[in-house]
C-alpha cells in the first residue's frame, strides 16, 4: 500500500472515530486512534501515516511524533478538504 492511500484511509478512520467540530473538521484522540483494533490491522505503522498526513496539510496535532500513552490525550485534526 501506498502513502497517499494510507492517508486516504486514514481520513476515513478520523471521520469513523472522530466528532465532527463546528468549524466542520473531525477531532480525535491519538490513543483512540492507537487503541482501536481496525486501525491498528489496518496500519503497519500509523505514527509514520500520522507524520504523512501532517506533511501533506491533510491533518494537524500538536507536536512531531505521537508515542502511545505520553500523547493518548492529543488532538489529531483531520482538515476540511
Amino acid at each position: 500500500m501506498n502513502v497517499e492511500e494510507e492517508v486516504k484511509l486514514l481520513k476515513e478512520e478520523i471521520k469513523r472515530l472522530g466528532a465532527l467540530q463546528p468549524d466542520g473538521t473531525y477531532s480525535v484522540k491519538f490513543g483512540v486512534l492507537f487503541n482501536d483494533e481496525k486501525c491498528a490491522n489496518t496500519f503497519e505503522a500509523l505514527v509514520g501515516t500520522l507524520r504523512a498526513g501532517k506533511k501533506r496539510k491533510v491533518i494537524k496535532f500538536d507536536g512531531e511524533l505521537l508515542l502511545q500513552g505520553v500523547h493518548d490525550n492529543v488532538d489529531v485534526v483531520l482538515l476540511k478538504t
